[in-house]
């Protein structure tokens, strides 16, 4: 297999491991006596020290090299994972009353968001290290496509494994990391780019190379994720569901968008090589719409196709975006861009949960105008300011 094949099964089994637990972390919250903002907070906190800790992490895979500091992450996010499940058993049997019990399962997530954040802008980089210039887009696609995959099957096995009990998927997401590692540990090679010790880059999130950049890659990705950690909610009040029944039903929806997703990233993205302004000009409007139909949708079957919709725009919208930051920078500052677009993704993640259980709690549609209102704004940002365009434009030798 070729390093970004290898790349794309290590990227595969992290992402797995998280989205299993996502159809379950709103019921299994709710059966744990916590409020919607205080599940929402916990996943907030996983991606606030993502934010914090993205930068270190792409930096110091650039002086240690990626194989030990992607592996730090894969390990991190294990034993986070396992903790979490430990503690959360605690809780329904009783053991740990309300505040403790939430106390402990906040500080698993910010361990784990602390190491886990070690895997994705390290992951960056390595695409980086492996392609051309030219081929830049498509090998960040190839990320895309695996986050995809992982999206694809992760909800599905944690809705069926739901089944047995909420805590067993967070108890498999514990197994995922360990076999991940033991594959990195065995097969993923270190870059050539990266076996000799090297400078580190010193690049600030004030460059005006990368800022624009930034910040569209955090408006997207707090559109995103104020929709994913929601989703189970609406799916729950508005259809009528059980804890369980919202686990299996959120699941297949989750399902259907990662194969939308995968087939966008995988196939449509590798095959027409646009430039990144050429995916973010088509991407931006797609996603809007997906979400102006979702908080209108009535019924299982609209509310999973209005997903859909949502994943084809961010198919396209987030390697573009993930491309256009590394071709904008050198070869000696790939590690550097990597941890900062994180920490930008990061920065999203963790403000996604609070904003948008907070406006949940107001009106179950407000999320949702609000992320069709980030990707529009960006969208108009994108054509009307010189210097998003100038920053979105991408490397001339990909047609677009």
């Amino acid at each position: 297999m070729s390093p970004l094949s290898l790349l794309f099964v290590t990227v595969f089994n992290s992402i797995l491991g998280l989205s299993v637990l996502f159809p379950v972390l709103a019921p299994l919250g709710r059966s744990l006596g916590l409020s919607e903002l205080q599940i929402g907070s916990l996943s907030a906190s996983y991606a606030l020290m993502q934010f914090v800790m993205s930068p270190y992490w792409g930096r110091r895979s650039e002086a240690i090299g990626r194989k030990p500091v992607m592996l730090t992450g894969i390990v991190g996010f294990g034993l986070s994972f396992l903790a979490f499940a430990i503690v959360a058993q605690l809780g329904t049997a009783g053991t740990l009353s309300h505040l403790p019990l939430y106390l402990l399962l906040l500080a698993s997530r910010l361990a784990g968001g602390a190491l886990s954040s070690a895997t994705l802008p390290t992951a960056q980089a390595y695409v980086a290290d492996v392609t051309a210039r030219d081929d830049r887009t498509s090998g960040m696609a190839v990320i895309g496509a695996a986050f995809g995959l992982g999206v694809i099957f992760g909800p599905g096995i944690g809705a069926a494994l739901s089944t047995i009990h909420l805590l067993a998927p967070v108890y498999a997401s514990s197994l995922f990391a360990a076999i991940n590692a033991l594959f990195v540990i065995w097969r993923l090679p270190e870059p050539e780019r990266r076996k000799a010790p090297r400078d580190v880059a010193r690049l600030g999130p004030r460059d005006p190379r990368i800022l624009p950049l930034l910040a569209v890659a955090f408006a997207v990705t707090l559109a995103a994720v104020g929709m994913e950690q929601t989703v189970a909610f609406y799916f729950q009040d508005r259809l009528g569901l059980t804890d369980r029944d919202t686990a299996r039903h959120v699941g297949l929806a989750l399902v259907l968008y990662g194969i939308v997703a995968v087939f966008t990233q995988g196939l449509l993205v590798r095959k027409l090589r646009l430039r990144p302004s050429a995916l973010l000009r088509i991407g931006l409007p797609i996603g809007t719409a997906g979400f102006l139909l979702f908080m209108f949708a009535h019924g299982f079957v609209p509310l999973s196709l209005s997903l859909a919709l949502q994943g084809f725009g961010q198919g396209l919208i987030v390697p573009g975006v993930t491309s256009a930051a590394s071709l904008a920078v050198s070869d000696e500052e790939q590690g550097a861009i990597a941890g900062l677009n994180s920490a930008a993704q990061g920065l999203g993640r963790a403000l996604g949960p609070i904003v948008g259980t907070g406006l949940y709690q107001l009106r179950p549609e407000l999320p949702y105008a609000l992320s069709a209102s980030l990707l529009a704004f960006v969208w108009l940002i994108s054509r009307a300011n010189s210097r998003v365009r100038a920053a979105v434009a991408g490397s001339p030798s990909i047609r677009g």
